[in-house]
């Protein structure tokens, strides 16, 4: 793959959308769980969100079970936790793997752009975050540390 727009994801109903729809926007891409430490940045998330997507951000979140089990939900409980704790409006995924050989070409593609901490390709944990910019290329790789206030200033440069 050459382009994040070559990617194809699934969407909770089934349906597979390509990436192409989000050309020409800011992206900031993580993979979330629902009992995590981390969850309650999804609050931090939809802040962002409600912030900045007039200006062209979307935020895209793919919930992940391959770390400590965190997100054993189904995608249909999943969406629900989301909306009743958290208010999320930005789009949600169907589940997914981000590391190992079953990994989604989408993360295998971030992670090549993105490296992480000494180079390593892997997601360490929930909440890893991507910020892309307009042209779909990887501008930063996030840590879950990393609070989504804190990203602001990067996404505000790239809007």
């Amino acid at each position: 793959m050459d382009s994040i727009y070559e990617a194809n994801v699934a969407l909770p109903t089934g349906e597979i959308v390509s990436m192409e729809q989000y050309r020409g926007k800011v992206l900031l891409i993580v993979n979330v769980a629902s009992k995590c430490g981390f969850t309650p940045q999804y609050k931090g998330l939809e802040e962002l969100y409600e912030k900045y997507h007039s200006q062209g951000l979307e935020i895209l979140g793919f919930p992940c079970n391959q770390f400590g089990y965190q997100e054993p939900g189904t995608d249909s409980e999943i969406g629900q936790f989301c909306s009743l704790n958290y208010g999320v409006t930005f789009r949600v995924f169907s589940k997914v793997q981000v590391n190992g050989s079953e990994a989604i070409p989408l993360y295998q593609f971030l992670k090549k752009q993105a490296p992480g901490l000494l180079g390593t390709e892997a997601i360490k944990w929930n909440f890893t975050k991507f910020l892309v910019d307009r042209e779909g290329k990887v501008v930063s790789r996030f840590a879950p540390s990393d609070t989504p206030a804190s990203l602001a200033s990067s996404i505000e440069k790239l809007l």
